[in-house]
Parts: C-alpha cells; sequence; structure tokens
C-alpha cells in the first residue's frame, strides 16, 4: 500500500495513524473521527482501516485530506491468526499510532500487546449481545489487550464498567465527551409548531436501536407524525410493522441523509428507542436543535439533558415510552421550554473544541495523564 506524504509547517511529514473500525458505515464514532480528522486536516496522515469492507462514512471527509484504506483479509473465529496477520500490517505501515475502536478491533490491539507502535482504544458502546451485562471472555480479553494503552470513553457509564468491570488502571482511562458543532443544528424554530406534531429520529436502523419499540409507542397516539431519518437492516422489517400497525400513513422512512440538520430543525420532538447508548450524537444533535428529547434510559442520557427533560427518559418499555410521547404531543408550551432549556445546556456542555484538542493530544502522544 502506498501512503501520501503529508507535510507539516516545518517539512517533517505529518504523523501517521491507523484507524481501525470493525465498520466505517455512517455511525457515532466514525462521524466524530471525520470532525476531528477534518479539523485537522493536513495536521495528520491517516490510514482507515474497515473490518467489515463498509466505507459508508468517507462520504464524511473531505477530499483533500490524507487518507488511504487498504483492503485487509479477516477471517471469523480465528483471533489468533488474525492477530498475527494484523501485527504484520503493523510492521509494514508503521504508524505513528493505532488508533482502535470498539470490541470488534480488539484483534488489532492484541496484535500491539508487544508493541510495534503506539496504541489507544476508543470505546463507543457495546452490540446488542452485551446490553444487558458483559460477556466474561471479552472481559478477560479487555483486560489483556488495554490495560497499559489509553482507553477513551465518551460516557461516564463507560468510565464506570472499564474501572469496575474490566478492571483497568485509572491511569489508562481518558473520558472526552463528544461534541458537535453547535452553530449547524442551530434553529430559530419557524418550522415547528405548523400543524400536527412531528416526532422524529435519526438512527441507523439495527436491531439494538429498537425502532419497533418506537414505532409500537407512537401508534398509540391519537395523531401526530413520525419521522426516521436512516437506512440499515431492520427498515422492510419496520416497514411492515408500521403497515401493521396501521400507521404506514403518519410515518416517512426518509432513509440515509449526510446532513441531518435540517430535519431536525422540522421536529418537534426528537425520540430515542435503542436498547444500548452511550453518548448518543443524536441526543446532542437534537439538544442543539432546542428540542425536548423522549428517550429510553441508556448510557449517560439523564445526565446529558437538562434537568427539565430528565422525566422524558423512560423505562425500555413501549408503554412507558408512549406516555412520554404523549404528554409532549399535548403540550406545546413544554416542548418550547425543555427545548430552550436543552439548547442551553448543549451550549454549556457539547461544544467540538474540547473533543478536537482532546483528540489531537491523543494522536500526538502529548497529553496528559488523566
Amino acid at each position: 500500500m502506498t501512503v501520501a506524504t503529508g507535510q507539516r509547517s516545518d517539512d517533517q511529514p505529518a504523523p501517521l495513524v491507523l484507524h481501525v473500525f470493525p465498520t466505517f458505515a455512517v455511525g457515532g464514532a466514525q462521524v466524530r473521527f471525520a470532525a476531528v480528522a477534518n479539523h485537522f486536516g493536513a495536521a495528520f496522515r491517516h490510514i482507515v482501516v474497515s473490518l467489515d469492507g463498509n466505507l459508508a462514512c468517507r462520504e464524511r471527509l473531505n477530499p483533500g485530506l490524507d487518507v488511504t484504506f487498504p483492503t485487509i483479509a479477516v477471517t471469523k473465529n480465528t483471533m489468533l491468526a488474525n492477530t498475527l496477520r494484523f501485527r504484520q500490517h503493523l510492521r509494514d505501515w508503521r504508524p505513528d499510532v493505532l488508533v482502535t475502536c470498539n470490541w470488534g478491533a480488539i484483534e488489532f490491539a492484541l496484535a500491539n500487546v508487544l508493541p510495534v507502535t503506539r496504541h489507544l482504544h476508543v470505546v463507543d458502546g457495546f452490540g446488542p449481545e452485551e446490553r444487558s451485562s458483559q460477556i466474561p471472555r471479552r472481559v478477560i480479553v479487555r483486560r489483556i489487550a488495554l490495560s497499559r494503552t489509553p482507553v477513551v470513553l465518551p460516557s461516564r457509564n463507560l468510565v464506570r464498567i472499564a474501572t469496575k468491570t474490566w478492571k483497568l488502571p485509572p491511569k489508562v482511562i481518558h473520558y472526552v465527551p463528544n461534541g458537535i458543532d453547535l452553530a449547524r443544528f442551530a434553529t430559530d424554530g419557524s418550522r415547528r409548531g405548523t400543524g400536527e406534531p412531528v416526532i422524529g429520529t435519526v438512527a441507523a436502523l439495527r436491531e439494538e436501536k429498537n425502532i419497533s419499540r418506537l414505532l409500537r409507542a407512537f401508534a398509540t397516539l391519537p395523531s401526530g407524525r413520525l419521522v426516521i431519518v436512516g437506512d440499515g437492516p431492520e427498515r422492510p422489517a419496520l416497514q411492515a410493522l408500521a403497515i401493521a400497525l396501521g400507521v404506514a400513513d403518519r410515518v416517512h422512512f426518509a432513509g440515509h441523509h449526510q446532513d441531518t440538520a435540517p430535519f431536525y430543525a422540522q421536529f418537534d420532538i426528537f425520540a430515542l428507542s435503542s436498547d444500548t447508548e452511550q453518548m448518543p450524537l443524536s441526543v446532542i444533535e437534537a439538544m442543539a436543535s432546542g428540542l425536548p428529547v423522549v428517550s429510553t434510559d441508556v448510557g449517560d442520557v439523564r445526565l446529558m439533558v437538562a434537568p427539565e427533560n430528565v422525566d422524558l427518559v423512560t423505562r425500555l418499555d413501549d408503554a412507558a415510552l408512549a406516555v412520554a410521547l404523549a404528554r409532549l404531543t399535548a403540550d406545546p408550551e413544554a416542548r418550547h421550554r425543555i427545548g430552550r432549556a436543552n439548547r442551553a445546556k448543549a451550549e454549556r456542555d457539547f461544544g467540538q473544541d474540547a473533543m478536537f484538542a482532546a483528540h489531537g493530544a491523543l494522536w500526538r502522544g502529548d497529553f496528559a495523564a488523566p
């Protein structure tokens, strides 16, 4: 693989960062990486490995970035063979730092247990198989792979799991909350409240997002519209469920959109119905758009939203979600009041400058110990 040579202002080659994702489909971790990489531009060179071959989030990267996308062989259920193969890639590519993401990239982390290069690991959450409890074998592997490398976590819930369950040393833990371009999602609200309430969600249509729960809750409401922005393998089943529930004429599947800000500007209520999340970017985007958030009680959502919004964070069941949605659809004043409070909290807590600074320091290796 040939890697183009980016240059820093001192004419030295820019640091080469190898990012390994289980998938480079559009998701929170991938969107965050794109934002950070775009922010730093020529200050870094990048290799992006998508272990499943999906490169959909490539659309988020600025065309001028120095980034390559090698294809590598991965064999399922052969951890040792993959680890040895990945170690050879590390030797061949000689990155300045290896950044692995989530459990799906753990074999690349294991490939660097005897260090070939500096390594950091980013955890954004878990698949549906670990939404209720951690798999013991994975806990042991994480402890082996990550005990001596910086581990970057965007939520307090993940910090708790990493320290209490994985028993990683506190010195390796780095809590770095997600942030976004708040100005991009700001709206004057003029596109809201012009008709029956619009409930919206922005999510990949995967099992753990449990959009079926949202559909069932929505079906109990006597009026309103539901807009689902995103795509994925669950879409056909969800469309069939909307028909079966008798709400297909009130539900719009908008599909995948790179720019979701115009959708938030039209929503009156944002809904999240996931079984597992940690610090979802969609909630921050909704808050930045001045929306009230009805959400299942997952990850850090309860800590993220404004105090005025906390009692709209519900149990993980259809009925609780339906009650919260019904309350807001019937109360425009509450929607406006809670939305304003969420916008103010987003401005205080979720700007992107601190996130950029932290990830840039981690990539360069000049961060302070936690």
